[in-house]
């Protein structure tokens, strides 16, 4: 289970009204408990060593569990409307930003229109922030990750139509 699977099963827990959900796997086990205010939500990731024996979880496995094949049913549809888009994807791994400095506007926006070389983000990584730059030209029709988020190698970032 990567972290995006981590922060979706967050997200619908959160949302479920549920206070408290227990999923065990062969080789971890997450405990997520939501607190009075359905937009804060704790989770515990514990790895367990391949050796040890894993008991089942508890009846409240079976609400994420159903959840999972609905979420992945989602990207399809919207992969097939964003085809004739541009993706701008992450070059590192980092602590994405999306305004130079905490008291300056934000670099793009949805509608913006950008050129080859314009910075959309930048990127935190051990304390460096590199400067993103657009391959392409075009007007921003999505932004893909919240300002202050974690990326991944490759993730997508922002969508741009080129036309």
């Amino acid at each position: 289970m990567d972290i995006r699977e981590i922060q979706n099963l967050i997200k619908f827990v959160a949302k479920s009204g549920a206070t408290e959900v227990k999923l065990e796997m062969d080789d971890f086990k997450i405990t997520i408990k939501t607190t009075d205010t359905a937009a804060e939500a704790t989770a515990y990731v514990q790895h367990i060593p391949m050796g040890q024996p894993v008991a089942q979880a508890p009846v409240a496995q079976a609400a994420p569990v159903a959840a999972a094949p609905a979420a992945p049913a989602a990207p399809v549809a919207a992969a097939e409307d964003t085809s004739k888009f541009v993706t701008i994807k992450s070059p590192i791994i980092g602590t994405l930003y999306r305004k130079p400095s905490p008291d300056k506007p934000v670099f793009v926006e949805v509608g913006s229109t950008i050129s080859k070389g314009d910075v959309v983000c930048v990127i935190e990584a051990m304390k460096l922030f590199n400067e993103i730059e657009s391959e392409v030209s075009g007007k921003i029709v999505k932004v893909l990750v919240d300002d202050a988020s974690p990326v991944e190698f490759d993730q997508p970032l922002f969508l741009v139509d080129p036309s």
